[in-house]
């Protein structure tokens, strides 16, 4: 599988908080993203997620940073990516 463009990478406040305390890290998030890995989301997420590759649509994916959920959406045209907690949606 190869990898798809993040575009411009945001990260939402809430986001930021949880890695102030310098424990949590999404990089490796990030990478698993870019990678196809779409992390905890349902088989019908991994499916749409697989067919927006083709067809151009939204990615989504979830992931646990520390105790918290947190989403990675990479826009559809692929200009942008923002990590944000599902709270901040």
């Amino acid at each position: 599988m190869s990898g798809f463009t993040a575009g411009a990478i945001y990260v939402t406040v809430g986001v930021r908080e949880l890695m102030n305390d310098e424990t949590h890290s999404v990089i490796p998030l990030i990478g698993r993203h870019l990678n196809q890995d779409w992390g905890d989301v349902c088989e019908e997420d991994k499916q749409s997620n697989n067919q927006a590759l083709i067809n151009g649509g939204r990615l989504l994916s979830s992931y646990k940073l520390g105790e918290e959920t947190i989403w990675i959406i990479t826009e559809a045209d692929r200009s942008a990516t923002t990590i944000l907690l599902p709270s901040e949606y």
